[in-house]
């Protein structure tokens, strides 16, 4: 860890200038590239989304990319001797002064506190790793790749340092695009560091340039003293502000992993998800997601019978909603293509012997076996519009008469396969015969009961 103080002289700028920083490869993002894309910028404190970033995030909003910013703490502790303000009353006015920049920048409504503790964000990763993919989620209305924008993993500060190391790890993880930016690495840095050499620049127009000085001088408790009392001085001197005045931005870059639109089909579903799942063992934050919990409330509530004697869910993943269903079946089978996925989901379901598990990769594969209940939840959009009514082949010929098919989908775009959840479900109600029993949309996820035909068979009489 570089140990340095705000107080520090530090490299000035003009020895930055003087490096090949301001003629460094520009990233290779043009104005219709970012528009494609989606965002997720990570903020350690109030003010580093601005001086970091606060240009990017201009011109971001300028061609109407998908943007959400997630504030990590109140930067509460930015001055622990001022005699004038509480952390508590610093935290409020540090807020308030976000929320200025983030309408200096456009992006006033588009934003989250996490509420996390100032000098503290090494012992939450794991809650700003599901804050990430929940962000993730949110945005995914709309169509490309999802890039993090975070602070630079070895900038120096410890909050900035354990941000930029999980946004890393999550990109990684899940293929997202990099974007590092560093802020008191100009500080305490010099021209001769190796760190900057592989940086891309990011060019501001004039627009650009003057919504992020707009957005920095919001920060006032940081940009002027708090008062005339010792403790209360500017954290961000002047020296060190050259270094955000610049007319260009800089950026560690990590493109995301590139999976063309529906290139994938269930027959890669097992190495698709195995290695999903061999990254963490609750990759879609299942467990800890008030979305996810909802969902499944949501999903046990739509069932129309209290119990089912026989019970079948197609892609049960790490056993969430498994466990859920379990409670309303006599006998329950879960499949799914994922072995290390299925490892977990039996650590999960390890009490409940009426419930069996199998690796299948469905609809190639199926259980014998007739079901009054077979559940489909975030799984359709998976498989290719053939695979799709082979599927609901398979189900048909499974269903008791009369029985339930439930079907749960995300309503958005979902990289890298050819369907989504709304034609999904639009399929499965073109099959004849099968009755609506109930229907639930909201803006991310439709949730919808079908019924199977009664026993009369076509051709007997009633």
């Amino acid at each position: 860890m570089v140990t340095f103080s705000h107080t520090d002289q530090g490299t000035e700028e003009a020895a930055w200038e003087a490096s090949g920083l301001p003629v460094a490869p520009e990233l290779p993002l043009g104005p219709d590239e970012r528009a494609a894309l989606r965002f997720v910028v990570l903020a350690a404190h109030p003010d580093d989304e601005t001086l970091g970033a606060g240009g990017l995030l201009a011109s971001l909003q300028a061609t109407g990319a998908a943007v959400e910013v997630l504030l990590c703490t109140a930067g509460e502790g930015s001055h622990p001797d001022s005699p004038t303000h509480t952390p508590e009353e610093l935290a409020a006015v540090r807020i308030r002064e976000f929320s200025e920049a983030m309408a200096a920048l456009g992006l006033q409504d588009r934003w989250h506190f996490l509420g996390l503790p100032d000098k503290g964000l090494g012992m939450h990763a794991d809650t700003i790793a599901a804050a990430i993919r929940d962000a993730g989620r949110r945005l995914r209305g709309n169509p490309g790749s999802l890039v993090l924008v975070a602070p630079y993993r070895a900038d120096g500060h410890a909050d900035h340092d354990a941000l930029g190391a999980v946004s890393a790890e999550v990109a990684r993880q899940d293929g997202h695009g990099l974007l590092e930016y560093p802020i008191w690495y100009w500080l305490w840095a010099t021209p001769d560091h190796a760190d900057w050499q592989d940086w891309l620049r990011f060019p501001l127009d004039a627009t650009a340039r003057a919504a992020k000085n707009q957005a920095l001088q919001a920060h006032s408790s940081q940009v002027r003293p708090l008062s005339p009392a010792a403790g209360d001085e500017a954290l961000l001197g002047e020296g060190f502000l050259g270094h955000f005045t610049r007319g260009y931005e800089m950026f560690a870059w990590t493109p995301p992993r590139e999976t063309p639109a529906g290139s994938r089909r269930s027959t890669d579903a097992e190495r698709v998800f195995d290695d999903v799942h061999g990254r963490s063992e609750d990759p879609w934050n299942y467990t800890s997601s008030w979305y996810e919990r909802r969902k499944r409330a949501l999903t046990l509530a739509a069932l129309p019978a209290e119990t089912y004697g026989s019970g079948l869910e197609v892609g049960c993943s790490i056993g969430t909603l498994t466990a859920e269903l379990a409670g309303r079946c006599r006998n329950l089978l879960a499949v799914d293509a994922s072995g290390t996925a299925l490892q977990l989901a039996a650590r999960r379901l390890a009490g409940l012997p009426h419930v069996g598990l199998r690796q299948l990769v469905v609809p190639q594969a199926w259980p014998e076996g007739k079901f009054d209940l077979v559940v489909v939840s975030e799984v359709g959009y998976y498989l290719a519009a053939d695979e799709l009514s082979v599927l609901w082949d398979r189900i048909e010929a499974s269903l008791e008469p009369g029985g339930t098919l439930l079907l749960c989908h995300w309503r958005h775009p979902v990289d890298g396969w050819e369907l989504d959840g709304d034609t999904v479900h639009a399929l499965a109600r073109k099959r004849p015969g099968w009755k609506p029993a109930g229907l639930h949309r909201e803006r991310d996820f439709v949730l919808e009961t079908l019924v199977a035909p009664a026993s009369i068979r076509p051709g007997e009489r009633r």
